[in-house]
């Protein structure tokens, strides 16, 4: 058995090479085929639940703030976003009863609030949005009244709409 083996581990090498050396023992080769198979499935399972999947959801409200005396915002766009989370940051608004402009331009003075947000986006056979960070600012002094954070990997992404939803909902749940 074991000139046999020598034999064939001077063959030239193949990919399977370790499949091939058992092939005239029927017993360790079927065993052998196991574990690899098993190791297979370990391996998939490993790189399954080693950290892929991330979902983090946050809002803070600053404990001076009255969220619920803000009736008109101003949601600034950022210049070069053309995804139109903007838009969707103020229609959540509007849903809460806020009178809501959004644009690029400077706020107008009679707002009660200046919303900002940042998102960033990942690829991973589509584009989605990673993290959505939206803070809700005094417009005169630019502090930051509550400030909402939304982080999907890829396993655990959500829609656009969804993350504004999440952020926003949160935002509000910490407030008085």
């Amino acid at each position: 058995m074991r000139e046999r083996l020598l034999r064939q581990i001077k063959q030239p090498f193949t990919p399977f090479g370790i499949v091939l050396i058992f092939r005239h023992s029927n017993a360790e080769g079927i065993i052998l085929k196991k574990l690899l198979k098993l190791f297979a499935i370990l391996g998939v399972v490993a790189s399954i639940t080693s950290g892929c999947a991330v979902n983090r959801a946050t809002g803070s409200v600053d404990p001076s703030a009255d969220l619920s005396a803000l009736k008109t915002m101003y949601v600034k766009r950022i210049p070069e976003e053309t995804g139109g989370t903007n838009v969707l940051i103020a229609d959540k608004l509007r849903s809460k009863g806020i009178v809501v402009t959004t644009g690029t331009e400077p706020p107008p003075s009679n707002v009660d609030a200046v919303v900002t947000y940042i998102d960033r986006w990942m690829w991973d056979i589509t584009m989605y949005m990673l993290e959505l960070t939206i803070t809700i600012r005094d417009p005169k002094t630019d502090f930051p009244l509550a400030t909402g954070n939304s982080f999907h990997t890829s396993l655990t992404r959500l829609s656009p709409q969804e993350m504004v939803n999440e952020v926003v909902d949160n935002i509000y749940k910490g407030s008085k």
